[in-house]
């Protein structure tokens, strides 16, 4: 098995300048690095990460935890946060720390035990625990999805990465108000969790902006789950005068809409209309197309790595707070009428904003 000597040799440098190429611990002409590289692929030489991380204190691993990795916007999320890792020369610890508070962090402890440099981590719907230790530990963190409330201080201590959800929620029903529709009913998620007070403080909005008055009764919580938005959903067909329109604030939650409105044998959007927040890989093969807002999922989890790095690299610099665009993305299931020569194309929803 070859050696970094024998890398160096093969170079003409230094097992020193090896070092620093791999590690990244000091600037490298580009002529000299290139030189080392073409040796490791010539040679097929493959560092001793063990070793390495005893010298540099870093295991150039970044720890990730997220809940319902199965549920394609975090599926997404993984896809872009790999991605970037794997640019960037860092690999995943992954871990599901199913929405539990108490798993949560347990599942980032022993992230933590496992030496990575950093964390990436979509926090439970109350994640006190979770800071805490974060903080005792002056673990290097950021939040994604889901963002924590601004402490009493107002100096926020971690970096945090999400899409808009209020202003493309009021998009929503805004444009179901311009169809028509005067009881619109929100499915929305987990109480508790940042998304969910955001996309019903956007279903508000919405229908301020429409002229139409805010019923608490068209107000469900689906708890982020499809079982959850069934009961939802059944509960507000079960309303003396039911909503003609459903807002559903994720992905999950659509599909147990829709299997509420097929057990009562309703059709969307003839008895009712439909547009959820999140879109699906598959949503315009659904019959009616799913209208959805659409969230750049794999950006969210490129971005999160940036961050990461950033505060890697600058321990002391002020946290940032980074919102991305979402996009609409205009189907049939809202009532209106499909457009089989242009194919519905994304709209931006809203500008991405750092803080």
């Amino acid at each position: 098995m070859p050696t970094m000597a024998d890398v160096a040799r093969s170079a003409g440098v230094s097992v020193a300048t090896v070092s620093h190429v791999l590690n990244d611990t000091r600037p490298v002409l580009p002529h000299t690095r290139q030189a080392v590289l073409d040796a490791i692929d010539e040679l097929g030489y493959t560092p001793n990460t063990l070793a390495r991380s005893l010298v540099t204190s870093r295991t150039r691993s970044i720890g990730l935890a997220v809940s319902a990795i199965s549920n394609p916007y975090f599926t997404e999320i993984l896809q872009g946060v790999e991605a970037s890792a794997l640019e960037h020369g860092y690999s995943l610890l992954i871990a599901d720390p199913h929405d539990d508070a108490e798993h949560e962090r347990k599942v980032v402890q022993l992230l933590h035990e496992r030496r990575v440099d950093g964390m990436i981590v979509a926090p439970s719907a109350d994640p006190r625990e979770l800071v805490a230790y974060l903080g005792r530990h002056d673990v290097p963190t950021v939040f994604l999805d889901r963002l924590l409330d601004s402490p009493e201080d107002g100096v926020a201590r971690f970096d945090q990465v999400c899409a808009d959800s209020a202003e493309p929620t009021a998009e929503l029903v805004t444009h179901l108000a311009g169809l028509g529709h005067r009881r619109i009913a929100l499915v929305a998620g987990r109480p508790g969790l940042s998304t969910t007070g955001e996309r019903i403080t956007g279903y508000r909005h919405g229908l301020a902006a429409a002229g139409l008055p805010y019923d608490e009764r068209l107000v469900v919580h689906g708890d982020s789950e499809a079982a959850g938005a069934e009961r939802a959903t059944a509960a507000l067909l079960s309303l003396a005068t039911p909503p003609s329109g459903l807002v559903t604030a994720n992905n999950a939650m659509t599909i147990g809409a829709l299997r509420a409105l097929r057990e009562r044998g309703l059709s969307v959007p003839d008895d009712i209309a439909l547009c959820c927040f999140d879109d699906f890989p598959w949503a315009d093969l659904f019959a009616p197309q799913l209208t959805a807002i659409a969230q750049p999922s794999k950006d969210i989890g490129a971005q999160a790595v940036r961050l990461l790095l950033d505060r890697l690299a600058a321990p002391d610099r002020p946290a940032r707070t980074v919102r991305l665009a979402c996009a609409f993305v205009h189907r049939t299931s809202c009532g209106c009428p499909a457009e089989p020569e242009h194919p519905a194309q994304p709209q931006q929803s809203a500008k991405g904003t750092v803080s």
